[in-house]
């Protein structure tokens, strides 16, 4: 069951045009997200407006890309099937702040996976994945087509590593989930990510 709660945060990106923010009005449900039904959302747009491009839909399932059109206050998703699947899970426990990290990146453009060294730090980690910002050693910016990263993390209990494989990257911003990670500090994490 995929669920969008009344007051979510929705964005249309369409061409040429700037990014639309829209709030959802009303909850809608569905088994499927081409099944969700039109729901009501509130814009700045005016009456008679209509709008087609992605909507990035945020929902019980986590964050997803659909095609959508925007008519009249009213928001359908148009697609037959969601271009990307879920890259975030919202139900999982997650904490943000800025947290050092240092690891090795492997890239999947270069013959031999070639690795490169990056630092920087994680800017939101959950307990079942993290968005990290981060340079290559030597260069002002991450290249495209990482796969995934072994990370060491100073988080506040101590040191944490971890294997994410590579979910989204958008220039120096990377979300990944957890590959592999030390039982230690799954354990370490999910505390820390519950304690409010």
């Amino acid at each position: 069951m995929v669920t969008v709660p009344a007051g979510s945060t929705l964005t249309l990106r369409c061409l040429g045009e700037e990014a639309t923010a829209l709030i959802s009005l009303a909850e809608v449900r569905a088994d499927f997200v081409p099944e969700l039904p039109p729901m009501p959302v509130l814009s700045l747009d005016g009456p008679g407006t209509r709008r087609y491009g992605i909507l990035e839909l945020v929902s019980s399932a986590g964050v997803t890309w659909v095609e959508a059109e925007l008519r009249d206050g009213m928001l359908t998703i148009t697609g037959d099937t969601p271009p990307a699947g879920v890259v975030q899970r919202r139900g999982a426990a997650r904490r943000s702040g800025t947290y050092a990290a240092t690891g090795t990146a492997q890239l999947d453009a270069a013959p031999g996976r070639r690795l490169i060294a990056l630092t920087g730090h994680v800017e939101d980690v959950s307990t079942s994945g993290l968005l990290l910002r981060a340079t290559p050693d030597g260069s002002p910016h991450l290249p495209t087509g990482i796969q995934r990263t072994l990370l060491h993390i100073s988080m506040p209990w101590g040191g944490m590593t971890a294997a994410i494989s590579t979910v989204d990257q958008r220039a120096d911003h990377l979300r990944g989930t957890y590959e592999w990670i030390d039982p230690a500090d799954a354990a370490a994490l999910q505390e820390f990510c519950s304690a409010r």
